[in-house]
């Protein structure tokens, strides 16, 4: 067990990009953080190691495959046990990527359905008991495009809002002791893959507030979430106004 003292925080998919700037955010508010991560362990040990040299004791991680339900378990069981406690759990691991209808997989089923929706709700159940002791709270990264489908990206789709559907089924599930929220961001980073400018333009254009997001946007609104003793089962769009926009699809 670790010495740090504070609240406790596993973010899931904190290695880099979104995750990594609210394990980030919550740290400078006094949160010891648990990353979790799936493939990319380089930068979850250079972002521990760059939280403890702020902070000794106070930065730990974690791996696990979120659609394997053994590992889910395994997982909820050894970030209760870094310091005994857990006071936020923050689901924002996802699998993203297009399903062109008459190429959808089951592979791609169980990666997006399990890294979306299987994994945070097996996880949620996992460590309900250690919120429940604690008067914690979820966080759940839908996605503003539950509301404005995305082409070619129907499972991903399904996915996200049977997210959003759980969100708001554990609020009442789990209160009053357990209060659940989730961030439906927008466009906040490039994409990793390669974009045309033309594409590039098209986004923007799409976006009443004409820029993109940054990752703090998301993780100012999760430090609002934690903090805020009397909301549950509300999903916050932080999307720039592009939940609104009415013109072609992008």
């Amino acid at each position: 067990m670790m010495t740090d003292s504070g609240p406790v925080a596993l973010i899931t998919g904190a290695a880099k990009r979104i995750g990594a700037a609210m394990a980030t955010r919550l740290h400078s508010e006094g949160y010891r953080v648990i990353i979790h991560y799936g493939q990319s362990e380089s930068d979850a040990y250079a972002l521990v190691e760059r939280l403890n040299s702020a902070r000794p004791d106070s930065a730990t991680c974690l791996q696990a495959n979120l659609c394997n339900s053994e590992e889910v378990k395994a997982l909820s069981a050894n970030a209760v046990n870094v310091w005994g406690q857990l006071n936020v759990l923050v689901n924002n691991a996802s699998s993203f990527y297009p399903t062109p209808v008459g190429n959808i997989s089951e592979d791609d089923w169980q990666s997006l359905v399990g890294s979306n929706v299987k994994g945070p709700l097996f996880l949620s159940q996992a460590l309900a008991p250690a919120l429940k002791q604690s008067k914690g709270c979820i966080v759940n990264m839908v996605d503003m495009h539950i509301e404005r489908p995305l082409p070619k990206h129907s499972v991903y789709l399904l996915a996200k809002s049977g997210l959003a559907s759980l969100t708001q089924s554990l609020a009442i599930d789990l209160a009053p002791d357990i209060r659940v929220n989730g961030i439906g961001p927008g466009a906040i980073l490039w994409p990793e893959r390669e974009m045309e400018n033309e594409e590039k333009n098209t986004l923007l254009s799409s976006i009443p507030l004409g820029e993109l997001g940054k990752p703090d946007d998301i993780a100012q609104t999760l430090s609002f979430l934690v903090s805020a003793s009397y909301v549950t089962g509300q999903i916050i769009f932080v999307d720039g106004g592009r939940s609104l926009y009415t013109g072609a699809s992008a």
